[in-house]
């Protein structure tokens, strides 16, 4: 169910304004202009043209977050891919103007007029392994991102909004039993050394990344945050990163048959004890636009050194079945070693099995091409 409060999902609720006069529209008006001289290659560069900027700057939110909220980060950081970030659930109604046209572009034409569908997990034993001998998947990580109804999303939260959701999350996750059962580490009682190590194994989140910071979205660190694991360290939850919570199943090899069903079982057992925050049009609803609906991140780490050695033809298979290629250390990092960080790009107007298949076939795709540069040599 939706919070009204917060995402204005079942009924029109009406944003506040700021005077014309007001200081903050002057700082917005001067660092438009700014913005207009110089060059990006960002979502927001394309879509914020001056009469959207003029519809849009003296909006407020419920929790009084305006479009500097919104655009900030894509303002100091003129490489951003995107661009905006959504201060509080409710700016995807405020400033629908300028989210909409980002969300249909990033979600290969979902428009204003799609509604994002039921939640439906499909048959994950249907998947299978992608890579049975081993020769190319190194890893299988999936994720799915959570707001909880209530809060609204990190920029606007409070310190006690932190502490509370942690305290919360940390005694439903404390329920969970069999192959999910584990512990919950507090970040702000965790040692440099055990968090470094987390990180380096590519278990924990890090502070720092400057995207999520000029967005204002690591207020009060480390305050509130923390990370769940099971023994096996099969199943994680993140406590308030980029969103409430990420809910991460991963493994060596390609087994993804394991690892979706493995997220399906996590997912469902926290849900039945925290109301998440969905929107009846654009789905779970989040931190990060282009994480919108299904919230799935289906990813491998792979090696492909003959696609590396061919990088148009690489990109061709990626942007053909909609598969987004990075480094390992996460968003805006190069591949190392010739190892790559492959999965889904789109989440909206998808079903999560529809977008988890999706990702299944773009990688069998790409295993065969290297199978076939490599015969041919």
């Amino acid at each position: 169910m939706c919070d009204k409060r917060l995402c204005a999902c079942e009924k029109k609720v009406h944003p506040g304004f700021m005077n014309p006069f007001d200081d903050r529209v002057k700082a917005l008006d001067e660092a438009y202009e700014n913005f207009t001289k110089v060059e990006s290659g960002s979502l927001l560069k394309k879509y914020l043209d001056r009469h959207v900027f003029n519809m849009l700057k003296t909006r407020l939110t419920n929790t009084q977050s305006s479009l500097m909220d919104v655009i900030q980060s894509g303002l100091k950081n003129l490489d951003s891919n995107v661009g905006i970030y959504a201060p509080d659930q409710h700016s995807y109604s405020v400033f629908a103007p300028l989210f909409n046209p980002v969300i249909e572009e990033y979600h290969r034409g979902f428009t204003p007029e799609d509604v994002h569908p039921p939640l439906d997990w499909g048959d994950p034993e249907k998947l299978g392994n992608l890579d049975p001998d081993g020769e190319f998947i190194i890893s299988t990580r999936i994720r799915c991102a959570r707001s909880v109804n209530g809060y609204p999303l990190n920029p606007t939260m409070t310190k006690s909004h932190y502490q509370e959701l942690e305290a919360k999350v940390q005694q439903i996750l404390s329920t969970l039993e069999d192959e999910l059962k584990g512990n919950y580490y507090s970040l702000i009682k965790m040692d440099k050394i055990t968090q470094q190590q987390l990180i380096d194994d590519h278990f924990l989140f890090k502070e720092g990344d400057r995207f999520l910071e000029a967005a204002n979205s690591n207020r009060f660190w480390p305050v509130g945050r923390g990370i769940f694991y099971n023994d096996a360290k099969t199943f994680l939850v993140w406590c308030n990163e980029e969103d409430h919570l990420r809910l991460i199943s991963m493994q060596k090899g390609g087994d993804l048959a394991a690892v979706y069903s493995r997220l399906v079982r996590g997912a469902t057992e926290v849900g039945k004890k925290i109301p998440f925050s969905r929107h009846r049009r654009l789905g779970y609803l989040t931190f990060c636009p282009t994480n919108l609906g299904t919230t799935i991140r289906a990813s491998v780490h792979a090696r492909f050194p003959k696609l590396n050695t061919n990088p148009e033809r690489f990109h061709e298979i990626a942007n053909m079945y909609n598969l987004q290629i990075r480094g390992t250390r996460g968003e805006h990092t190069e591949g190392e070693e010739g190892v790559f960080d492959i999965s889904n790009k789109r989440r909206l107007g998808l079903t999560e099995n529809d977008v988890v298949s999706e990702m299944r076939i773009g990688i069998l795709e790409l295993i065969k091409e290297e199978k076939r540069l490599q015969e041919s040599e």
